[in-house]
């Protein structure tokens, strides 16, 4: 599975910005799909994830309103549309993939994901 991230870009604070995430190959549908990111000095954390059945989101907390997960398994891609963008939201974003979720529900936050694509940047100015 190759997953290849893209939309990143620079921004000023309050702006918006979505990341796409396109996968390959035919399982798509039953990975469930996060968004990981890593600023400057700091580690990789979990930004928002969702369910393989699309049903069930996940996000945290620093993101809740602002940042939106979705999928469209027909495309093999998954969507992160960031609105009130803010400085310390300045990353490079993974995607990352679990090819074998616990439920059609589950959505892990950490070491569950097994494919990873290569970053896209994010730099917003204040």
């Amino acid at each position: 599975v190759q997953l290849q991230a893209s939309g990143g870009g620079l921004v000023q604070a309050g702006d918006s910005l979505r990341l796409s995430c396109a996968a390959s190959g035919r399982a798509f549908s039953s990975y469930a799909m996060a968004w990981f990111r890593q600023g400057p000095g700091k580690e990789r954390e979990f930004v928002a994830g969702i369910s393989r059945s699309g049903i069930t989101t996940s996000y945290a907390d620093s993101v809740k309103g602002r940042f939106t997960i979705s999928r469209d398994n027909a495309k093999n891609t998954v969507f992160l549309q960031m609105n009130s963008l803010k400085p310390e939201d300045t990353a490079v974003y993974y995607c990352a993939a679990d090819a074998s979720p616990k439920t059609n529900y589950y959505i892990g936050r950490g070491n569950e994901y097994d494919y990873w694509g290569q970053g896209t940047q994010v730099t917003v100015s204040s």
